[in-house]
């Protein structure tokens, strides 16, 4: 079952080795349980969605230099989001600051192939 996901929700990177925080602007004028809830233009790198500790991907650029200097032998590199699309899948017919709710079975996609996921919706 779908939920709505909200300030401090955790999220995912298929290639990130660590969960971070989502963080939602305050001037969302819809709450819930007194925190506002996303929508799905809430994806701006490094304000609404935070690294995601050591990148994997071997289409972001620091890590394939890393690697090919470590002799082909994978070397992560910190995480720097590269997200450049709103979510996916929201609530189409409940709108925040006129743009479809984010639901928990959201996702969105980094430029270096990540996929991002909600795996907990913040609501506790």
């Amino acid at each position: 079952m779908s939920s709505y996901v909200v300030q401090g929700a955790t999220l995912k990177c298929s290639f990130g080795d660590k969960e971070s925080q989502f963080k939602i602007p305050a001037t969302h004028e819809t709450y819930i349980k007194n925190k506002p809830q996303g929508n799905i233009m809430d994806f701006k790198p490094n304000q609404n969605i935070l690294p995601f500790g050591m990148c994997s991907s071997l289409a972001n650029p620091t890590v394939a230099a890393a690697t090919a200097a470590n002799k082909g032998v994978l070397k992560k590199m910190p995480c720097i989001p590269a997200t450049v699309m709103p979510w996916i899948n929201g609530k189409n017919d409940f709108l925040i600051e006129n743009f479809p709710a984010m639901l928990n079975s959201s996702t969105t996609t980094c430029m270096w192939c990540g996929v991002i996921e909600i795996t907990k919706d913040g609501q506790e």
